[in-house]
C-alpha cells in the first residue's frame, strides 16, 4: 500500500482506518518514529478502537525492527499515557494509537518525545512523514516488549494535586461516551467517598453505540443533560474518546464553555504559582485575560492546538493553559492535558465555595460570544487579507500569530468594545470565525457583517 501523505496532521497521525492507514503504514511508522527520534525505549499505548490491536502490534514491530525496545501500558487514556511517559525514566519516547473524538472509522497515533514535548508541523512530524514515505527500512524484531500498568502510580500522582478532605456530598454525573476514560473513571470515584456517582456509557466500545465521543458538540449531550434533571445532580461531566477534553455541563443542564472554565480555574493554579503566565488561545473570551490579571497572573495568548501550546508553555514557564475546545495544561504533569484533575479541581471549587457550578459561571459569562463558525473556503489566504484591509486601521490590536484576530476596544465606549478571530482549521479544511462582543446586539451585528464578508 502506498502511504497517504495526507495522514500526517499539525498535531499528530489521523486517516480512516483501514483506508488511509493499514499494518504496514502503521509499521513504517514505527521504524520511522525510533529513526527520528533514536529511541531505545518507547512507552506505546492504545485506545478501545477496533482497528487498534493490529496497528499497535504493526506499529511495535517496525519500532522494535529498529532495535527499540517497547514498554506496552496497554489500554489507557490520553492523561494516563502523557502521565506514562513523563514519569517512567527507562524511555526516549512515547506513542499512544488513538483518534481521540473521531468517528469510530478513523484511528491514528499521538507521538511524542521522553519529556512529553509533542511530535507536531513544528517539532517533527514532517521529518518523521519523510522517512515514513521513504521506508520501509531493512530490520528484523529484535527488541523485546515489556506490559506494565501504571494505574496506581497514575491515581497517586494526580490526587498528589488534590484535597479530597474538604469535599462536600456531590451528586455526579459522568458520560465517558464508551472512550477511554470508562478504564479510570470508577477507580476515581473510589477516592472519593463524599461524592455519589452515576456512570453513562462506561463500556470500552470503539464502535460508539451511543453518541460520538466529543462534547464539543452540544448534541452529545442530551443524554447527560437527561440524566442531570432526573436525578438531580449537581454537576455532569463528559470526556472524548481519548479523554484529553473534558465537557462541563452544570445542575440546570447547561453546558459551561471552554474558555470560561479556563477563566474559572486559571486563578486557582496561580495560588501556587504567583505572578506566573496562563496560556489561552486566540479564540478564548476577553474574560480569560481579565481573570489571570486579576489572580495577578501574566496572560499569553498564543495559537490553537496541544503541538503549539505545549512549547509555549515551556517557554512563557506557564503554570496552566487552556483553549475553547476544551483542551487543559498543567505545569505540575508535564504540560500535558489532564481532564481528570480539571474535574477534581472543579469539585474542590464547588465543595470549598458552597456553590452550585452555574453560580461560579455566571460572573464570567459578562460577554457575549457567537461559538465557533466553520465556513469552507477554497482561497483562505485571500479572505484574511481582505478582512484585514477592511477592518484593520479600525483595530486597536491586531495579531497574527494563528490566522487574525482584531480587537477592538473604545475607551469612550467602553460597552462598545468587541473582537474576532479568523482562522484556518489544521485538522479540516475549513475556516473558521470566532466574535465576541460586550453587548448582544453588537455581536448579532458583526457576526452578520462578517458571516457576509466570508462567503461574498
Amino acid at each position: 500500500m502506498t502511504v497517504n501523505p495526507k495522514i500526517f496532521k499539525a498535531y499528530d497521525i489521523r486517516g480512516l482506518a483501514p483506508g488511509e492507514i493499514d499494518e504496514d503504514t502503521a509499521y513504517r511508522i514505527g521504524q520511522a518514529f525510533v529513526r527520528f527520534t533514536g529511541s531505545k525505549t518507547v512507552v506505546t499505548g492504545k485506545d478501545m478502537r477496533e482497528t487498534t490491536p493490529r496497528l499497535f502490534d504493526a506499529f511495535a514491530k517496525g519500532a522494535m525492527s529498529q532495535g527499540a525496545d517497547i514498554v506496552d501500558i496497554g489500554l489507557i487514556s490520553t492523561p494516563m499515557f502523557y502521565f506514562a511517559v513523563g514519569d517512567y525514566e527507562l524511555h526516549d519516547g512515547g506513542a499512544m494509537v488513538t483518534a481521540s473524538h473521531n468517528p469510530k472509522q478513523y484511528n491514528g497515533f499521538k507521538l511524542c518525545y521522553g519529556d512529553v514535548l509533542p511530535i507536531g508541523a513544528e517539532s517533527g512530524m514532517n521529518d518523521i512523514k519523510e522517512l515514513v514515505l521513504a521506508g520501509p527500512y531493512p530490520g528484523r524484531p529484535e527488541g523485546t516488549v515489556v506490559e506494565t500498568n501504571v494505574r496506581e502510580a497514575y491515581l497517586e500522582k494526580l490526587f498528589s494535586l488534590i484535597d479530597v478532605s474538604k469535599f462536600r456530598r456531590l451528586n455526579v454525573v459522568v458520560d465517558t461516551g464508551n472512550g477511554m476514560e470508562g478504564i479510570i473513571i470508577e477507580d476515581i470515584f473510589r477516592r472519593l467517598p463524599a461524592c455519589r456517582f452515576s456512570g453513562l456509557f462506561l463500556e470500552l466500545d470503539g464502535g460508539f453505540p451511543n453518541h460520538e465521543a466529543n462534547p464539543l458538540k452540544t448534541e452529545t449531550l442530551e443524554a447527560l443533560q437527561k440524566k442531570i434533571h432526573g436525578s438531580k445532580a449537581d454537576v455532569g461531566v463528559a470526556f472524548d474518546g481519548d479523554a484529553d477534553r473534558i465537557g462541563l455541563v452544570d445542575e440546570k443542564g447547561e453546558p459551561v464553555r471552554g474558555d470560561i472554565l479556563l477563566a474559572l480555574l486559571a486563578p486557582r493554579l496561580l495560588k501556587r504559582a504567583p505572578g506566573a503566565a496562563v496560556i489561552y488561545d486566540v479564540r478564548c473570551s476577553m474574560v480569560v485575560p481579565e481573570q489571570i490579571e486579576l489572580a495577578g497572573g501574566r496572560p499569553v495568548m498564543w495559537k490553537v492546538g496541544h503541538g503549539l501550546i505545549k512549547p509555549k508553555m515551556r517557554q512563557e514557564k506557564a503554570v496552566f493553559a487552556g483553549e475553547l475546545s476544551q483542551h487543559y495544561y498543567f505545569r505540575d504533569l508535564h504540560n500535558a492535558e489532564n481532564t481528570d484533575l480539571v474535574m477534581l479541581m472543579i469539585f474542590e471549587l464547588m465543595s470549598e465555595t458552597g456553590k452550585k457550578l452555574s453560580e461560579l459561571v455566571a460572573p464570567l459569562t459578562r460577554y457575549h460570544h457567537s461559538g465557533e463558525i466553520n465556513f469552507q473556503v477554497e482561497d483562505k489566504a485571500a479572505v484574511l487579507a481582505k478582512l484585514e484591509e477592511v477592518y484593520g486601521h479600525e483595530a486597536s490590536a491586531v495579531a497574527k500569530i494563528d490566522g487574525l484576530r482584531l480587537d477592538f476596544r473604545n475607551e469612550a465606549e467602553p460597552a462598545e468594545d468587541w473582537w474576532f478571530s479568523v482562522r484556518a482549521s489544521n485538522t479540516e479544511p475549513l475556516l473558521r470565525l470566532n466574535l465576541e462582543a460586550k453587548s448582544k446586539e453588537k455581536m448579532e451585528a458583526k457576526k452578520q457583517e462578517l458571516v457576509g464578508l466570508i462567503n461574498s
